[in-house]
């Protein structure tokens, strides 16, 4: 089974100090219509909420009363109701529906409520973070059909990286790593701005290539922008000095490999088509399509 990527040109690199930024543009976007989470929970078109008064830590609740549907990203952050999940993959959740959505709890030591109902972070995991995340719930779908992660592994990563970004959180929260770093990560925001006309990106740290993320239009990609950035610049922040950077070429044999990964179809939630690779070399590779379009394909490096 493959998966069917528009032809991507890579843009020229972004560099801030040991980030380098490639952004990648396409022909033509696609015709999707769609919310995405933070816009519609901003509308109150939908609301995510705890499962039950009990709760459940890997699954969360989606109600979506609008007349859109609602993308949410794999790797994303939800913050309130009992504690702090992000997405295990990404879901396009249909109009005028609940769905259950598979999340991993990203603060260890809060189970109670804060708020009924959950809002957007306003940030996305690390490529560390991430490559946790994807590589266990891929094994988890090939296994047994289903998106559970490997929970422990998240928790040890988020106080992993906690301890090597000299954050301290009381409930284990990765949203206090960031808010440590505040300052930082705005700095960098700024230094590695939206190329207008992107519709994905390639990211690396120093001389390797750590993930990336392409979407089916441009609007997607600027609107989602500064929060994926986020994550990657506590990946940098944590590498700290580096010398050398990616070259361009590096990049172009990662895309040319896209379209040859031994693609192969796993249960979706919500609407559209879902399909999961790993490489030979370790590289864990997942999409999203609907309607003929990838509205989110991502591959995080080893």
């Amino acid at each position: 089974m493959s998966v069917t990527f528009a032809e991507i040109r890579v843009g020229e690199p972004i560099h801030h100090e040991t980030l380098t930024v490639f952004p990648l543009f396409t022909a033509r976007g696609s015709e999707v219509d769609y919310l995405l989470s933070d816009e519609a929970i901003a509308a109150e078109a939908v609301t995510v909420k705890e499962v039950s008064e009990a709760g459940s830590v890997p699954d969360l609740l989606v109600e979506n009363k609008g007349d859109a549907r609602v993308l949410f990203l794999e790797g994303e952050e939800l913050v309130g109701a009992k504690q702090n999940r992000i997405l295990n993959t990404s879901v396009l959740v249909a109009a005028h529906s609940t769905t259950k959505i598979p999340v991993s709890c990203v603060e260890h030591g809060r189970w109670r409520f804060r708020s009924a109902h959950f809002s957007s972070g306003g940030t996305h995991s690390s490529s560390k973070l991430r490559y946790c995340l994807k590589a266990s719930v891929s094994q988890s779908v090939q296994a047994r059909g289903s998106h559970t992660s490997d929970q422990g592994g998240i928790w040890r990563e988020v106080a992993r990286q906690q301890e090597a970004l000299g954050a301290s959180s009381e409930t284990g929260a990765m949203a206090d790593t960031y808010e440590t770093h505040r300052k930082r990560l705005d700095e960098f925001r700024e230094k590695v701005r939206y190329v207008e006309g992107a519709t994905g990106v390639v990211v690396a740290v120093g001389k390797k290539v750590v993930a990336l993320d392409v979407f089916d239009k441009p609007t997607t990609c600027r609107k989602v922008w500064d929060r994926l950035m986020s994550g990657f610049v506590m990946d940098a922040l944590e590498a700290g000095e580096t010398e050398g950077h990616v070259e361009t070429g590096d990049v172009a044999r990662l895309l040319d490999k896209l379209g040859q990964f031994n693609w192969q179809p796993a249960h979706t939630v919500g609407e559209g088509e879902e399909y999961r690779a790993e490489t030979a070399t370790g590289d864990h590779a997942s999409a999203l399509s609907f309607g003929g379009a990838v509205l989110h394909g991502s591959v995080l490096c080893q």
